[in-house]
């Protein structure tokens, strides 16, 4: 099984670490996030890392792409492809088994869809003319390119609209021919949705009540720009909107909790069109570590 590679996916608030922990317990595995969000340092309860989470029989489980870069850095896709590589590398190298887990689906779809990826040049002549339309434009552009928009922040501003538009078109210029990369058993979390929507809305709760609006007023302190915020996830968006005196607290809630919701139906679309391109997904309802072993070693044994 040390070659192999085990990817746990699901939409926010389903248990995806809770489960990829106790499954590292058990077969000797080690972590790599999936979330674009997650590898900038100070970006902890909007982000959901929960390090506290990965301990399991009293001892602490190693985790990659977690706390590795400073903001105001842009993180990219390539990046991410890179430093997974070199992760994934590691882990082996130790007889560990690197198990992927996150909800970042174009992060997922580069490792299991083994996207061909090189650096897009961001000063091409093709940007230049990119820089030429509008915004209107470029959103049009973009949700005609995009099969699936994953991140809605890039329909907000106008650089990362220029952006996004040539990731996508060098991600369909650069794609393999459908062989995956890396040989990986996909366990997928797929609660009913009621239970989705009482997990989101709770978790919420509970993270504005224990330092989410702190966090985000200690980012504009150090230095992060409002304009920032915007697409550094949609609680960083909708905090940085309410301490800025845009919107209520009632009514950042409520549209942050909405937004969410509408995140979460957004991943399982991305995951759906995952399976659409090749990539198999074994569904199961809970975070149950004994199910996710016994599809894993049937796969790998």
């Amino acid at each position: 099984m040390n070659q192999k590679l085990i990817t746990i996916l699901g939409p926010t608030a389903c248990g995806k670490t809770r489960l990829a922990v106790a499954l590292a317990a058990k077969i000797g595995g080690e972590i790599i996030s999936a979330d674009s969000r997650q590898v900038y340092r100070g970006l902890n309860i909007g982000s959901g890392k929960d390090l506290g989470e990965y301990i399991a029989n009293n001892h602490a489980i190693p985790y990659h792409l977690i706390d590795i870069v400073d903001l105001p850095t842009e993180y990219h896709i390539f990046s991410f492809v890179t430093d997974f590589r070199n992760a994934f590398e590691s882990i082996i190298s130790r007889d560990k088994i690197p198990i992927l887990t996150g909800g970042s689906g174009m992060y997922l779809s580069a490792i299991l869809e083994g996207y061909d990826l090189i650096p897009v040049d961001f000063e091409s002549e093709r940007a230049a003319e990119l820089k030429e339309l509008s915004v209107p434009e470029l959103q049009l552009l973009l949700r005609e390119k995009a099969e699936s928009l994953h991140n809605s922040t890039d329909l907000l501003l106008k650089d990362r609209l220029v952006k996004a538009i040539l990731i996508n078109e060098h991600k369909t210029a650069h794609k393999n021919d459908g062989r995956p990369v890396y040989d990986s058993v996909t366990i997928g979390i797929a609660p009913p949705r009621e239970i989705v929507r009482e997990r989101i809305t709770k978790r919420l709760k509970e993270r504005l009540e224990t330092g989410m609006i702190e966090e985000v007023a200690g980012l504009i302190r150090n230095g992060i720009q409002y304009d920032k915020l915007e697409f550094l996830g949609l609680e960083y968006r909708y905090i940085g909107r309410y301490i800025s005196g845009q919107i209520s607290y009632d009514e950042m809630f409520e549209r942050l909790n909405i937004a969410i919701h509408q995140f979460a139906k957004r991943q399982m679309t991305w995951f759906r069109r995952m399976e659409k391109n090749g990539v198999k997904i074994h569904w199961i309802e809970s975070p149950d570590s004994e199910i996710a072993e016994s599809i894993v070693r049937e796969a790998f044994c």
